[in-house]
């Protein structure tokens, strides 16, 4: 089995999960007992190098790009696994399977994956919806990301779809002119929590607000399926 290295912590689980976990990760990643080597954003690229790897996993939206050039300069392999959209998870797993040289897992492939997507799309729920991925500033996202393509599967209709930045930064004023009907604070990248739920409710009193698990929105891999099924359960229970 290769020695991989994982700068992303989606594929870090999504590797665990396969029974093929990597010789190093980021401190991000939240696996115990694997050694880390910086942040996604930071990484030690010394630290890579002593691991001795034979592939290095990243991707161009954690990953910074003077990182992996570094990583290049070494002679490094590496393979992007990128996915914008929840339909490219399914390839991304199968890539993620390839590079650590295990058996995919089963219904991953594209006509598998597709058709399981279509059978856990939801209808639009019909409610304007801000998602706030940070605070301080507030910023938000458009259609162009994975964690929008995943609420689209399940109905959630967002502010901003079309703004000209995939992460634009906005004021709470200007959302509360549009009538968000809910308010999604995700607790993670930042860190929302209750606390942060109440105050919100006092800039958007007409409106349902909502702390919503992090991961389950923004990572990708294995985990897809389940989150899928845990934020359908949970947009139910706000009806």
């Amino acid at each position: 089995m290769p020695r991989v290295v994982s700068l992303v912590p989606s594929i870090t689980e999504t590797l665990v999960a396969l029974g093929a976990p990597p010789v190093g990760c980021t401190r991000f990643c939240e696996q115990p007992g694997i050694p880390t080597v910086g942040g996604t954003k930071n990484p030690d690229i010394a630290a890579v190098e002593r691991l001795l790897p034979h592939v290095v996993l990243v991707n161009d939206e954690e990953n910074r790009r003077e990182d992996v050039e570094a990583l290049d300069r070494m002679g490094i392999h590496m393979v992007s696994v990128s996915p914008r959209t929840v339909e490219d998870v399914g390839d991304a797993v199968l890539a993620i399977a390839a590079a650590a040289e295990v058996d995919p897992p089963d219904g991953f492939d594209r006509p598998s994956w597709k058709g399981w997507l279509e059978e856990h799309r939801c209808a639009p729920r019909g409610v304007p919806t801000f998602v706030a991925v940070w605070a301080r500033p507030w910023i938000t996202m458009n259609a162009q990301t994975y964690g929008s393509s995943l609420l689209d599967l399940l109905g959630v209709e967002l502010l901003y779809p079309s703004a000209s930045d995939r992460y634009p930064e906005v004021r709470l004023d200007e959302v509360r002119e549009q009538g968000p009907g809910l308010v999604i604070l995700p607790t993670e990248p930042y860190p929302f929590k209750d606390h942060h739920a109440e105050r919100v409710r006092e800039a958007f009193p007409d409106a349902t607000v909502t702390v919503m698990d992090g991961q389950d929105l923004f990572w990708w891999g294995l985990r897809t399926p389940h989150a899928v099924r845990r934020l359908t359960a949970a947009l139910a229970g706000l009806a």
